[in-house]
């Protein structure tokens, strides 16, 4: 089906959508009711919107955090103001006047702040620009805390927004920064600025990263200050030999622009990539030793030692399955090895560097006992101590303190859905749960320097988060600093979904977890549509009791439409369910992870006879995008409907860092990343598909997407593609967007995963034909067409053939027409006239239907639909206009009686001449029509 078609549709639903009568109490409702959520509400309106603590910094002197307010009396911009933990009290640090530039009237619009160690200076963020994920690109200016007229720019005549990760030295006299690939130090008393390295370019990178490393390794701020300030480590890489990626923007000008940048593609050369040492004054720059080749080896992490004299360095083998910890000497870079990390499978970067014992040992986590570990790791090479331990995984480390001896960190040993706070002696020791007991659900921690304190947030599936400052380690709320209490209000008005968590048995003694909502008034003799919200690979977790903002609040909407919505976790995903849970998916990825979504969508349709077996579709996003490929690809007779957001369709187009941390390198694995790969059953498509993806996508390509136009075309398969121009991974960009994306998303449920579909069975001499009719997105119609059926007026039908010249039709459907003979008076008593707004059966494709009969015209004894023959194992229903314009129509589909359909289509003769309808030769009669 065209676009245009589609937008026909949509329209046509939310002009009558108010007006439909609730199935089963469900399906809508006039868009003030509040009860009800419509997509405006949820993505256009900020009605649902979230309040956080906004920008905050916790102070590294004192028991406080700093934060930006309004200052009274109306005067612009936004006040520095230190909040004294304890007491509540605010302090106004820096007033929003000092933070206009000289010669300017308005205060600095600030981004993002740091202060200097001993908070006498402020280094403020500005005019920053987006680079790939983060706005990391800006301009920088200091001042002197108290000292009004103080405020100066950085980087001299550098051009706005080129400055890059600016950081005070640990004394608060200079700030270090990137600008153009090359790493600079500027004296906040001369304000003269030293290059410290000068042979940065388009293929050699100082002190920040190449794209792959930044996606995947999160290495953005790619240097570090020493303790003394004298000396300055950092990362570099080499591009060159890097084959470029090139996105095409056609958008903002008449001829096209293009970005190029260098994107390692599996099994491709990677960057070269070293860590060097250079004097904070300039000079030679003394290059790491490191093991190995540069280009097959990654460094995710670099500090310095307390001491200042060494640094310890992480390098990770391509394969990722190796990770060498390494002290290099400063002065001489020597290298000795204290620690080796490996795994069969692979190692994730989940090691920043935790000192203890002023350097002598740091915190380690490790699988190697098969679940995720604290340890205590001694940098003499010797020491490896447990610190937490029993069968259960520690999810990450959330603070050490070291001072008073105490590890924090986050488990959930008996809800893996869950997310809880821990503490256990650095020593080792029962670990104590410090989140509350009467709050099941996701708490998160973001802990103070000193560990006494910690910016505590907490939400479920069904609750918004709330925001609040506690005390440790009693966990004393303080103060509740955003409890979104409006949001409350808002949702305890709304007829809500029913949440559930649950189990679901696979076999094989293999358990998953899902989350479900199911429709408010819940009625479990009818049955219900199921959608699956599916990731599946090894980079997040889905099945998570914690509030999921939009997205969630959208799956809430299609819950109250009459929608069963549902997540299924299967194997191979980051949940704390053990290493073999998580690591089962290597080599394999793709694979295991559809088995186990098919199998828990078959577990689910036994336990709910309430889900319809025939109207199952799935939806996911990049990961997910890719697994719902897989799994209308793979499983055809399982998965009815299909929408792919920003998916990978072959492994072979993903970067090197994260498809080979999972797969291993294509040469060794080749036929696993082709099994693993969605193209690969592209042939085997039955259903109903959308792919959505952005033309700026830098991350999963739009190219792969037209690989899979190109593959599905070539088997004749018919399909639906959203690109959405010059949009990125996130497809959030431009005026609309988001609202835009799932508006596309529902308007494709509605139509090809329809709410309460009617059933209603003709019977042929050749066979049953049974059709769904939509009555969500054709009321009235739908309920004319129904009433016609229950009036018996099909007998005597005949099945004929709608034919073009030479046998042919255009956009190459076939066309069939079953007509029915009719009593015109009792006709036009049971259907008043109504306007036809789309009339033209000519080149309906994969509509998945327009059922139109024809009234009020010469031939108002007939009534007739047109079956839109394609390569799917549906129908597509379209009508014609009568010379009055009179006539309605009728949405649905075929669910039964395809083989039928191809008997009729294959009993046809050929023709010459000009379009018209023939009687199939022998006719095939309509025994009887009626609902099922």
């Amino acid at each position: 089906m065209t676009e245009h078609r589609r937008n026909v549709l949509c329209v046509w639903l939310v002009v009558l959508y108010a007006f439909i009568p609730r199935a089963n109490a469900q399906l809508a409702t006039p868009a003030a009711d509040p009860a009800w959520l419509t997509l405006d509400r949820i993505f256009g309106s900020g009605e649902f919107g979230e309040r956080g603590l906004g920008q905050y910094q916790w102070s590294k002197r004192t028991a406080s955090y700093f934060t930006w307010e309004s200052p009274p009396g109306g005067v612009k911009g936004r006040d520095l103001v230190r909040n004294d933990v304890a007491t509540g009290r605010k302090d106004t640090v820096v007033p929003a006047s000092a933070f206009i530039p000289s010669g300017q009237s308005a205060p600095l619009d600030v981004h993002g702040f740091e202060l200097s160690a001993d908070e006498s200076k402020l280094l403020l963020f500005t005019n920053s620009k987006r680079v790939w994920r983060r706005n990391t690109r800006g301009d920088y200016w200091v001042l002197d805390v108290g000292k009004p007229g103080s405020l100066r720019k950085l980087g001299g005549k550098a051009d706005p927004s080129t400055l890059m990760f600016a950081k005070f030295s640990p004394d608060g006299t200079q700030v270090a920064y990137v600008r153009e690939n090359n790493l600079y130090v500027q004296d906040l008393r001369q304000m003269k600025i030293t290059a410290l390295t000068k042979d940065g370019s388009g293929t050699l990178i100082n002190g920040t990263s190449d794209w792959v490393n930044e996606e995947e390794l999160n290495i953005r701020d790619a240097f570090r200050w020493s303790p003394d300030g004298r000396s300055i480590a950092f990362w570099q890489f080499d591009t060159s030999g890097v084959r470029q990626f090139h996105l095409i923007n056609n958008t903002d000008s008449n001829y096209p622009r293009i970005t190029s940048f260098p994107y390692p593609k599996v099994g491709e050369t990677n960057s070269a990539t070293r860590l060097g040492v250079v004097s904070a004054t300039g000079g030679r720059v003394r290059w790491l030793k490191l093991p190995g080749d540069p280009r097959n080896h990654y460094i995710p992490r670099a500090e310095w030692s307390p001491d200042g004299r060494q640094l310890l360095v992480q390098q990770l083998n391509r394969l990722q399955n190796t990770n060498r910890v390494m002290l290099a000497d400063a002065k001489t870079g020597a290298l000795r090895t204290v620690l080796t990390e490996t795994d069969a499978a692979w190692l994730e970067d989940e090691n920043p560097v935790r000192w203890t014992d002023e350097g002598r040992s740091l915190v380690w986590l490790s699988e190697r006992d098969g679940w995720r570990h604290a340890y205590s790791a001694g940098t003499d090479g010797q020491h490896f101590a447990r610190i937490t331990g029993g069968d259960f995984d520690v999810i990450q480390v959330e603070a050490v303190d070291d001072k008073h001896g105490w590890l924090y960190f986050s488990a959930s040993p008996d809800h893996p859905t869950q997310h809880y706070l821990y503490r256990t002696p650095l020593r080792g020791g029962t670990a104590e749960r410090l989140s509350p007991t009467a709050q099941p659900g996701w708490h998160t921690y973001d802990f103070s320097p000193d560990a006494q304190w910690a910016m505590h947030t907490y939400s479920t599936f069904t609750n918004p988060p709330a925001v609040e400052l506690v005390r440790l380690p009693e966990h004393k709320v303080m103060r509740v600093l955003a409890d979104n209490q409006k949001l409350r209000e808002k949702l305890a008005v709304l007829k809500r979904p029913a949440a559930e968590f649950l189990r679901v048995d696979i076999g094989g003694n293999v358990s998953l977890d899902a989350w479900c909502l199911k429709p408010p008034g819940f009625n479990p003799s009818a049955k219900y549509p199921l959608l699956i919200h599916v990731y599946g690979e090894p980079a997040s977790q889905s099945v998570r009791d914690a509030w999921r903002g939009g997205s969630g609040l959208w799956h809430w909407m299609l819950a109250q439409q009459g929608y069963l919505v549902a997540s299924i976790e299967n194997r191979g995903t980051p949940v704390p369910r053990g290493r073999a849970w998580r690591k089962l998916a290597y080599r394999q990825v793709g694979i295991l992870a559809s088995q186990d979504q098919a199998a828990g969508v078959r577990a689910l349709l036994k336990l709910w006879p309430y889900a319809d077996a025939s109207r199952v579709g799935v939806w996911g996003w990049s990961g997910g995008g890719s697994m719902s490929l897989n799994a209308i690809f793979r499983y055809p007779d399982l998965y009815h409907t299909a929408m792919a957001v920003a998916p990978n369709a072959s492994q072979l187009l993903y970067d090197t860092i994260y498809q080979e941390r999972y797969m291993g390198l294509p040469k060794d694995n080749a036929e696993n990343y082709r099994l693993g790969s969605p193209i690969t059953y592209a042939r085997q498509l039955k259903g109903n598909l959308l792919v959505v993806h952005g033309t700026g996508d830098d991350n999963g390509h739009y190219q792969g997407t037209e690989r899979l136009m190109n593959e599905l075309i070539a088997h004749k398969k018919h399909f639906t593609v959203m690109p959405y121009p010059n949009r990125t991974h996130a497809i959030s960009e431009g005026a609309n967007t988001t609202r835009h994306f799932y508006g596309l998303l529902t308007c494709y449920l509605n139509e090809h995963l329809p709410i309460n579909p009617v059933r209603v069975v003709f019977e042929t001499e050749l066979g049953a034909i049974t059709m769904e009719v939509d009555v969500v997105r054709a009321p009235i119609t739908g309920a004319n067409f129904l009433k016609y059926v229950d009036g018996k007026f099909y007998e005597g039908g005949m099945i004929n053939r709608a034919v073009r010249p030479n046998n042919t039709v255009r956009h190459d459907v076939e066309v069939q027409v079953i007509q029915f003979q009719s009593d015109p008076a009792r006709e036009r008593e049971m259907f008043p006239p109504i306007p036809m707004e789309r009339t033209s059966v000519t080149g309906l494709r994969n509509l998945n239907g327009a059922l139109s009969m024809a009234r009020d015209g010469p031939d108002t004894a007939q009534a007739s639909f047109s079956i839109v023959i394609g390569d799917q194992p549906e129908m597509d229903f379209g009508g014609k206009r009568n010379p009055d314009g009179q006539g309605f129509a009728v949405f649905g589909r075929v669910v039964n009686g395809w083989d039928v359909v191809k008997n009729i289509h294959q009993s046809h003769t050929g023709t010459d001449g000009e379009y018209k309808t023939e009687t199939l030769d022998p006719p095939t009669k309509i025994l009887r029509a009626y609902r099922k």
